[in-house]
């Protein structure tokens, strides 16, 4: 271009997150609204977004708040089957499915389970299957976040190879000042962008599948009576003597 030309300011930057798809696991804290906010700046930048949100998350936002933002369904329980969604693993797949998992707000609470591999409802329970780059962005009290056990379980999340996004410092919903605030979710996205170029899906162990997907055991064929080898009653036929 001309160096003299002046830009068009109708051009829109190109989306950086083109077909992407992004998990975002939501835990139950006031930092939740923010996610809201997230998710959008994610679509806007042509990612394809699921909310998965706890118990906790969702009494302060809604399921449908997340849908209409994104576009797709969001899914709050195990075993939770979208419309013509036909796989018997709906509590696995969207995990191996995905290119990255952002956590957001990741709670003490939320933070302190996974860190002890539980799997009582639906976030955790995909956590234990994710093979790709996990995002943390803790969100919590300043004396929550600084307590040890806290401090424990982020350095175990981190030995598990997840990332962590802040804690960022300022005041705090409690009205204390100190760190726990979740960074703004301009700055995650910016996060997610650097991340996702450089980083690829790790493949579960044997499995050879660029996606992490599990190969499952064929099923064996069942014999039908009167086959070879075998008499309508099930015994080994007799050969002739």
């Amino acid at each position: 271009m001309d160096p003299t030309e002046t830009p068009n300011p109708s051009t829109k930057p190109a989306p950086r997150l083109a077909g992407r798809r992004i998990l975002l696991g939501v835990g139950g804290g006031i930092a939740a609204y923010k996610s809201c906010d997230l998710s959008s700046r994610l679509v806007k930048e042509q990612a394809h977004v699921t909310a998965v949100l706890t118990k906790g998350a969702r009494r302060f936002v809604t399921p449908f708040a997340f849908e209409a933002l994104t576009g797709n369904a969001c899914l709050t329980r195990n075993f939770q089957r979208l419309d013509g969604q036909r796989t018997p693993y709906p509590h696995i797949d969207p995990a191996t499915d995905a290119d990255l998992v952002v956590l957001a707000p990741a709670t003490a609470n939320l933070i302190a389970r996974l860190a002890a591999g539980m799997a009582d409802e639906l976030l955790p329970t995909l956590m234990l299957s994710v093979r790709c780059p996990v995002l943390v962005c803790p969100a919590m009290n300043v004396q929550m976040w600084q307590h040890p056990a806290t401090q424990r379980n982020v350095k175990t999340l981190e030995g598990f190879g997840h990332r962590l996004c802040g804690p960022g410092s300022g005041d705090l919903a409690c009205g204390m000042t100190g760190e726990g605030r979740m960074i703004e979710p301009a700055e995650i996205v910016e996060q997610i962008v650097a991340l996702l170029p450089k980083t690829q899906t790790i493949p579960f162990p044997g499995s050879g599948s660029k996606k992490g997907r599990m190969r499952r055991a064929p099923r064996p064929k069942k014999r039908k009576p009167g086959s070879a080898g075998e008499s309508a009653e099930g015994g080994k036929s007799k050969g002739k003597r």
